[in-house]
């Protein structure tokens, strides 16, 4: 498992209220590493935060921890 997966899948877990439903997905490309996260419905506003905050906080770790591997790193939260 990689990195950013485990940063990604174990935030979500501690923010929400049903940690077994979180469930992260990470696909490579050539350029792109894309990470899908799935919550709960009722725990989407956790993850997301204020105005995006948590969301926005998310993706810059993870962009930081892209440019290691010179790929751009994308975070998607679905429902």
């Amino acid at each position: 498992m990689s990195q950013m997966k485990d940063l990604v899948e174990i935030t979500a877990q501690s923010l929400v209220d049903n940690p077994e439903k979180v469930s992260v997905t990470e696909i490579e490309g050539e350029k792109t590493i894309v990470i899908e996260l799935r919550v709960d419905p009722p725990d989407l506003g956790k993850v997301i935060g204020k105005q995006g905050r948590i969301a926005r906080a998310l993706r810059t770790l993870l962009s930081a921890m892209g440019r290691k591997t010179g790929k751009r790193v994308v975070l998607e939260i679905l429902e």
